[in-house]
């Protein structure tokens, strides 16, 4: 990667969007990459709309706003695909993740015409099988990299583990149950 990716993520207070951006920032700088991650902030509660933001870079990123042309777009809730147009400023080279049960070809017409790559990832269903609950933002995550490659698979899943046993180091099954949601992830997508 020799410029800038920007991402722009899609979802509802509570689903961990958020979370996912921060962590993306956080394991890219760790691998030695320039970031930012940063959630955009309004009357902000469970299930209400969020935005949240990652540009990553081999060098220093001097813009400081928001992103209104992303690479890449991760829709971590698509019923936010009929109240929001998440293909806004959408670079037609880049692509979007959405997490659903439905195929592209189901997606596709909800997507304001968007001509570039669409991929869609059951992140609910991978996230109950590795981990027993919904938490759709560790699958989305992994799939963000896997499509938009701000890193290489094998760095990335070092770095997660290396965050997952320092944020759980007294649940061991929490740890490996997220690493599986990546990994199912990366399958999903790849």
């Amino acid at each position: 990667m020799n410029k800038s990716v920007e991402i722009r993520w899609h979802g509802r207070g509570g689903q961990g969007a958020k979370t996912a951006a921060l962590l993306l920032a956080d394991v890219a700088f760790k691998a030695g990459k320039y970031v930012q991650g940063f959630p955009e902030y309004g009357p902000e509660r469970m299930g209400a709309p969020i935005t949240a933001y990652n540009r990553i870079s081999d060098t220093p990123i001097t813009v400081h706003s928001n992103i209104y042309e992303p690479d890449y777009v991760v829709v971590v809730d698509e019923t936010l695909l009929e109240s929001i147009d998440v293909t806004k400023g959408l670079n037609k080279e880049g692509a979007i993740i959405i997490n659903t049960t439905r195929c592209v070809e189901e997606v596709k017409p909800l997507l304001n015409g968007y001509e570039g790559g669409v991929y869609t990832v059951d992140a609910r269903a991978i996230s109950i099988k590795a981990l027993g609950k919904n938490y759709p933002n560790s699958p989305m995550l992994a799939a963000a990299v896997a499509v938009s490659k701000v890193m290489d698979k094998g760095e990335f899943l070092n770095e997660m583990r290396a965050s997952f046993q320092h944020k759980f180091a007294k649940k061991p099954e929490v740890i490996d149950g997220n690493m599986m949601a990546l990994e199912l992830a990366f399958e999903e997508v790849g």
